[in-house]
C-alpha cells in the first residue's frame, strides 16, 4: 500500500487508464497532503492521516497496527477503495473506487470506564451527521446503532455505516463508510443511497472528510472530558434528537435467534435502545439488528 502522494510521484510508475486515479473525472483522488495540513496540528487529536489507493479493510489494517504498537491515538487511515470491507455482523460490501469515504480512526479513551465505550459508535454517528450537514448541506438521520440515513425521492435510504472494534485492552478502532457520489445504477440494493442522490451541495470528498473528522474530534473531546458520561456532555440528547429509530415500531433481532418487537422509546445512559413491548415492559437492547417496521 502507498499513499496518494507517494504513488503519484513515483518516477517511472505508469498506470493503465482503468487504474488511474483520474480515470473518472467525477471522482478525483483525495489530496492527502491538504488533509494533513487541515487536520494535523499541535494539540489536536489527529496525529497522522494516511491515504492509500486500495486495501482490504482499513479497520483490519489499523487494528493490526494498534495491537502491534505501531500507531498512537489519533491515527487516521483512509482508502480510496476497499476490497474486503466489513460491516456489523461481518457483512461484506463493496463500492467503486473513490465513490465514497472509507476510513478508520484509532482512539484510546483512557479516562473513560470501559463500560461506557459502547457510546463510541453512537458518538461517531453524531459526528458524521454533524460534519456532513456542515460540509455537504445534506440532511441525515441515524438508525440505531450504526447506520447513516438520507432521503432519496422521498424514501429513507442507507448511505453509510459505522463499525467499532477493540484493538487490545486500551484502544478502539472506529471504521466509517459513506456513499458519496454513488449513482443510481451503481446502488448495490434498492434501499441504499448516497449523498449525491440525496441532493448534497457538494460531493468533493476532501471538505466532507475534514468536516467529519473535525466534528468527531469535537464530540470525542466533550465525551472524554465528561468521563464518558453521555448525558453530562450533551451526547445522549443530541443522539436522540437525530435518531430516526426513536418513536417507531421496530423489530430487534437479538443474539441467540431471539427477536423483540416494540416501539423504540429512548436511548438510555448506556447507549442501549429501549423498546416498549406489547406486554407493557420496557426492554433495553444493547446489541442486535434493528429493523424499522412500517
Amino acid at each position: 500500500m502507498m499513499s496518494r502522494d507517494d504513488s503519484e510521484s513515483a518516477p517511472g510508475r505508469r498506470s493503465s487508464p482503468s487504474s488511474s486515479p483520474w480515470s473518472d473525472l467525477d471522482r478525483p483522488p483525495l489530496n492527502a497532503a491538504a488533509l494533513r495540513r487541515g487536520l494535523v496540528r499541535e494539540g489536536a487529536l489527529w496525529r497522522e492521516v494516511e491515504v492509500v489507493r486500495s486495501t482490504g479493510s482499513t479497520n483490519s489494517d489499523l487494528v493490526s497496527r494498534a495491537v502491534e504498537g505501531k500507531v498512537a491515538e489519533g491515527a487516521v487511515l483512509v482508502a480510496e477503495e476497499q476490497t474486503a470491507a466489513r460491516g456489523r455482523l461481518d457483512r461484506r460490501w463493496t463500492a467503486p473506487a473513490r465513490s465514497g469515504l472509507f476510513f478508520s480512526v484509532l482512539l484510546r479513551p483512557a479516562e473513560v470506564p470501559v463500560a461506557r465505550w459502547g457510546w463510541l459508535p453512537l458518538l461517531t454517528g453524531v459526528a458524521v451527521a454533524t460534519g456532513l450537514s456542515r460540509a455537504g448541506g445534506v440532511d441525515t438521520a441515524l438508525k440505531w446503532p450504526n447506520d447513516l440515513l438520507v432521503t432519496v425521492d422521498g424514501e429513507e435510504r442507507k448511505a453509510g455505516g459505522i463499525l467499532a472494534e477493540r484493538a487490545g485492552d486500551d484502544a478502539v478502532v472506529i471504521g466509517v463508510g459513506i456513499n458519496v457520489s454513488l449513482r443510481a445504477e451503481e446502488l448495490p440494493v434498492p434501499t441504499a443511497g448516497s449523498l449525491a442522490l440525496a441532493g448534497a451541495v457538494t460531493t468533493d470528498r476532501d471538505p466532507l472528510l475534514r468536516g467529519v473528522l473535525r466534528a468527531l474530534e469535537e464530540w470525542y473531546g466533550r465525551w472524554r472530558g465528561a468521563g464518558g458520561d453521555a448525558g453530562a456532555c450533551g451526547l445522549q440528547e443530541t443522539y436522540a434528537a437525530g435518531c430516526a429509530t426513536l418513536g417507531r415500531r421496530v423489530r430487534a433481532e437479538l443474539p441467540g435467534d431471539r427477536a423483540l418487537v416494540g416501539e423504540a422509546v429512548a436511548v438510555d445512559g448506556d447507549g442501549r435502545l429501549v423498546l416498549a413491548t406489547e406486554s407493557g415492559l420496557q426492554e433495553p437492547v444493547g446489541a442486535g439488528d434493528i429493523i424499522h417496521l412500517r
